[in-house]
């Protein structure tokens, strides 16, 4: 008798879960058990618009395009909710897997949980214990209605323990290390970016800044685009791939003088790999974007972000990433901190984030569950 298929439904619709996807979809299709159909809800990016990341992670394309585009919080959940039942209803998947804290996450985890389909959580157990944050309601969402918690981190498995959650709990690492660790030479290809760029290694300071606590307040943005100006004027080349959010903020609040520096390099969005590339080879990244944070602690490079909090606390705490909120006085004081000569983090890395296998972890665990249930 032929071995059963069991079907998986991954639900995508941001950049952070496109990289998170790739190297599960890779792992399920080499299982000989699974078998994946792909839903992108459009939330981010419709699929036109991000085929540029499924080209480059190799990511298949996905079976459904819910197209839902941006709303109000609510509204978009709503909407991710109804179409995504009927995807459901359609498809009558074995198990749904859903990645990080977004909207789509949250719908998704929702949508399974009322139709009585295990649930997977790929990143689960981070906190930042704050309810302001539209992430950390995901998160409590999510994490409310899964079956299987895949955490990238101790920290994780440890909160989920903190809320009475010890069972089909995995601290499989990060998976979207996964992607670094098994492409380093394919990254080490793409430092023709800096030619390009006509920058130098260890030169030059690589800034992402999207988040909306950051682009849509007023001062914030201000402060943050404030410390870039001083870094550019200190004739240090400034990267700064610009968030289509964070260049229509710029342009409603007239901050345009600010980033007018010839230093002051404002690019638009790169690829995973230039962007991996870029990071490896900057003196220091400046990022509210946690993904990057965790993408800077590999490569072993400083990192200041310009927030009150992080759910990669163990970064921090080994000293290669610091909390200054956004505040140019504070960004630039850590600035000049770590890049005195005498400032050198302890060397020794826990690692944290994994060596680079969750996702043969994670569909291992997988596996098994469809065997015990």
């Amino acid at each position: 008798m032929e071995n059963k298929k069991y079907k998986l439904l991954t639900v995508v619709g941001a950049r952070p879960q496109f990289i998170k996807a790739a190297p599960l979809s890779k792992a399920i299709m080499e299982s000989e058990n699974l078998e994946e159909v792909m839903v992108h809800t459009g939330q981010h990016y419709d699929y036109a618009l991000s085929r540029q990341f499924f080209d480059e992670l190799g990511l298949p394309t996905p079976q459904y395009n819910l197209e839902i585009g941006s709303a109000r919080h609510a509204v978009q959940m709503g909407q991710i909710l109804i179409k995504l039942d009927a995807v459901l209803d359609i498809e009558k998947p074995d198990m749904v897997i859903v990645f990080g804290d977004t909207n789509s996450t949250a719908a998704a985890a929702i949508a399974a949980a009322k139709n009585n389909i295990p649930l997977a959580h790929v990143e689960a157990g981070l906190r930042e214990w704050n309810k302001m944050i539209p992430e950390e309601i995901n998160k409590l969402l999510t994490d409310a209605v899964t079956d299987l918690y895949f955490c990238p981190t101790q920290t994780g498995v440890d909160n989920l323990k903190k809320q009475g959650i010890t069972q089909n709990v995995f601290n499989t690492g990060d998976i979207g290390i996964d992607l670094i660790v098994n492409n380093l030479d394919k990254i080490e290809q793409h430092k023709t970016v800096l030619e390009n760029l006509q920058i130098a290694e260890k030169k030059y300071y690589f800034v992402t800044i999207h988040r909306a606590a950051n682009t849509d307040d007023f001062e914030k943005l201000k402060q943050i685009l404030t410390a870039l100006k001083t870094l550019a004027e200190e004739n240090s080349p400034v990267i700064f791939p610009i968030h289509p959010r964070t260049k229509a903020a710029i342009e409603q609040f007239g901050f345009q003088n600010l980033i007018k520096n010839p230093h002051l390099k404002i690019i638009n969005p790169v690829g995973f790999w230039d962007t991996q590339a870029l990071i490896r080879n900057a003196k220091m990244v400046i990022t509210d974007s946690g993904g990057v944070v965790k993408e800077a602690y590999f490569h072993q490079v400083r990192c200041i972000i310009p927030d009150t909090q992080i759910e990669w606390i163990e970064a921090v705490e080994e000293g290669w990433t610091y909390l200054t909120s956004a505040k140019a006085d504070k960004i630039i004081e850590r600035v000049q901190h770590f890049s005195t000569p005498s400032f050198i983090p302890s060397g020794v890395q826990s690692h944290f984030l994994g060596n680079g296998m969750a996702a043969k972890q994670i569909v291992t665990a997988i596996s098994d569950f469809f065997i015990r249930y």
